[in-house]
């Protein structure tokens, strides 16, 4: 038994979202240590960045970007804070965080809560000389006049400090958010997210991925591949909680909010092959949703993911999760006889 196996019925007498700012401190007191190497066959290239490994967490454990170096040293290739909003926000009422431990699921309604982008571009700068790949994942506050608007200031603030842009548009938590997957909006958004990365000001223009919900219809899937290929976009991260409710075991299943963990897995797998039909391998796909062990990942992989992310499972599986993760796709590379990750995406 490891020993976050052992200590997790401790930590689970705490509700969730206390247990994950003791998370939160925890990592933060931790002493800096170097980012472990990851084997070379798990190296890849996409979106013009080198990823030590394909695996990386998502956005929403560390909403403010406090600790991203020592996400990093738990092994993860890549680490994407936020989301992050222009101005600090509190989020929904709590409780909004829910474990469902008999479906190893999780539902959040949490609703963007960040303490704002100048505090966090305050402690970005100041790890913007330390190796690693940190993305940003940007959003709109909940009672902006005008939520375009505040993605291309989103996209002016952090694009100094990002390796890469996320540009959030899925979470079912903030009213009106996903109605910006509509082709007329999207288009929209886009063109305001483009026009200022592009006027950056001799700062670097980082990388801008797109993510999208699982929730979408087959039309849906095609104009957002079709948007995104016209746009240039570096990349969709495929996909985010669902607000569908698969038959679900735990006391909490009728809260209100988006649903991760096991649950989504098959909506998520099913949704990386569609992305990649839409947009014929064209734009790299990063698949999030429902990963828990190295065959879950390897299984995006080969639908045609080039990176995965996860979270909900840290909350079962413990933080040495990313590298059983990558030392159990070194061995399906071995076993399906590929020299590196990259010749894995996409081979069904």
């Amino acid at each position: 038994m490891s020993l976050y196996a052992a200590l997790r019925p401790l930590v689970f007498t705490l509700d969730a979202e206390r247990a994950h700012r003791a998370t939160i401190r925890a990592l933060r007191l931790r002493p800096r240590r170097a980012i472990p190497a990851s084997d070379p066959r798990l190296a890849s290239a996409v979106a013009g960045l080198r990823f030590p490994n394909p695996v990386g967490l998502a956005a929403g454990f560390d909403k403010d970007a406090q600790v991203p170096d020592a996400i990093l040293g738990l092994g993860f290739g890549f680490a994407e804070v936020g989301t992050l909003t222009p101005f600090p926000q509190a989020g929904n009422p709590r409780p909004r965080l829910f474990r469902l431990v008999e479906d190893r699921a999780v539902i959040n309604r949490m609703g963007f809560n960040n303490g704002g982008q100048a505090a966090a571009l305050e402690r970005l700068l100041r790890r913007n000389d330390r190796p690693g790949i940190v993305g940003v994942n940007i959003g709109a506050n909940k009672d902006a006049a005008d939520r375009i608007a505040d993605y291309a200031n989103g996209v002016r603030v952090m694009a100094g400090v990002a390796r890469y842009l996320t540009v959030n548009i899925s979470s079912p938590n903030t009213p009106g958010l996903r109605a910006l997957q509509d082709r007329g909006a999207l288009t929209e958004l886009l063109a305001a997210v483009m026009a200022a990365r592009a006027a950056g000001g001799g700062v670097a223009a980082p990388p801008v991925f797109l993510k999208v919900a699982p929730d979408l219809e087959p039309a849906d899937i095609d104009d957002i591949a079709e948007i995104a290929g016209e746009f240039r976009l570096d990349g969709l991260i495929v996909s985010n909680t669902t607000i569908s409710r698969p038959a679900l075991r735990s006391a909490h299943a009728g809260e209100a909010g988006g649903l991760s963990g096991a649950p989504l897995k098959a909506l998520a797998q099913q949704r990386i092959a569609d992305f990649r039909v839409a947009t014929g391998g064209a734009i790299p796909l990063i698949a999030a949703g429902g990963i828990a062990s190295a065959e879950d990942a390897y299984a995006r992989i080969r639908a045609g993911a080039s990176l995965v992310q996860l979270y909900s499972a840290l909350v079962y599986e413990g933080p040495g999760l990313a590298r059983r993760i990558n030392a159990g796709l070194v061995a399906l590379l071995d076993r399906d006889g590929f020299a590196t990750i990259g010749e894995a995406v996409g081979k069904g």
